[in-house]
């Protein structure tokens, strides 16, 4: 329960409303004049308040362990290591031309380079009816 923020929000929110609703009706059943309640309102605010700066704690405990691990293994190398593993593709070395695999990826290289070829063409007839 302590995991879900959501629900946490939520009691914390009640919580707010509670103890703001209880400040009038506190002075009106004369409340405050009584010591056992003052002293049962000062151990909730001590209890509530560590409790909470416990709770900020957890998550800045979490937020630095997720910190690390993305630092000792970058999601970006994770995502190259699962595409080398799922595809016939292999790391360059130092080389920025990849040779195609498999005839469907010379196919795809053949089809994007008619496809460049044709928007250059459009955008030399744009700009010959624009001159016009």
């Amino acid at each position: 329960v302590q995991g879900d923020p959501v629900f946490m929000r939520r009691v914390n929110g009640w919580f707010t409303i509670f103890w703001i609703m209880m400040i009038p009706i506190s002075i009106a059943l004369g409340l405050l004049s009584s010591v056992a309640y003052v002293s049962a309102l000062s151990l909730w605010a001590l209890v509530s308040g560590h409790w909470s700066a416990w709770q900020a704690a957890r998550v800045e405990v979490a937020q630095q362990t997720e910190a690390q691990k993305l630092e000792q293994d970058p999601i970006e190398q994770r995502v190259v290591n699962e595409v080398l593993k799922q595809t016939n593709l292999s790391p360059s070395n130092g080389s920025t031309h990849v040779e195609p695999v498999d005839n469907s990826i010379v196919d795809v290289a053949a089809r994007l380079d008619a496809i460049a070829e044709q928007l250059a063409d459009l955008q030399t007839r744009k700009s010959a009816s624009a001159l016009a």
